[in-house]
C-alpha cells in the first residue's frame, strides 16, 4: 500500500453478502433483490473496485459475523483526507454495492465459469423400465 493512504481500519467494510441474491435481507444483503448478484467473492470485488480506480484491501481470513462460513471481506476507502471521492461517480456506500453488483457478472472469470456448465451432459433416460406389476 501507499504510504499516503490512511490506516485500513477507517476503510469500508463490504462483504460479499452485502451484494448476494441468494441470501435475504435478514442474512445480510443489503441491496435490492433485482439490483445484486449471484455469489459474489471477494477477489471479484477488489477486481471491481481496481477498475473504478479506488484503493481497496482484500482481507480472505476475515469471517461475517452472521454467517461465521462466509470467508472475505474487502475495505475500500471512498474519500480523500480532504473530503473528495476518490471516484466522482462513487461517493457513499450505497453507491458502491450497486456499481459493484452491476460488474460483477460480466467479471472476466465468471464467463468463463459459465460456458463449460452450458453444455449437456449425455443422453438422458426415459422408457418405461419401472417396477414390474403382480
Amino acid at each position: 500500500m501507499d504510504k499516503d493512504l490512511p490506516s485500513i481500519k477507517k476503510w469500508v467494510v463490504l462483504y460479499p453478502v452485502y451484494i448476494n441474491s441468494k441470501k435475504t435481507v435478514a442474512e445480510g444483503r443489503r441491496i435490492a433483490l433485482d439490483k445484486a448478484c449471484e455469489s459474489p467473492t471477494c477477489v471479484e470485488i477488489g477486481d471491481c473496485c481496481s477498475h473504478f480506480k479506488v484503493p481497496f484491501a482484500i482481507e480472505v481470513y476475515k469471517a461475517y459475523p452472521r454467517d461465521f462460513f462466509q470467508r472475505g471481506r474487502v475495505r475500500v476507502l471512498l474519500k480523500k483526507e480532504d473530503g473528495t471521492p476518490y471516484n466522482p461517480v462513487i461517493s457513499t456506500r450505497k453507491q458502491l454495492m450497486l456499481r459493484v453488483a452491476e460488474l460483477v457478472p460480466r467479471h472476466p472469470g465468471r464467463t468463463k465459469k459459465q460456458e463449460p456448465a452450458s453444455t449437456s451432459s449425455g443422453p438422458a433416460k426415459s422408457g418405461k423400465h419401472g417396477k414390474k406389476k403382480r
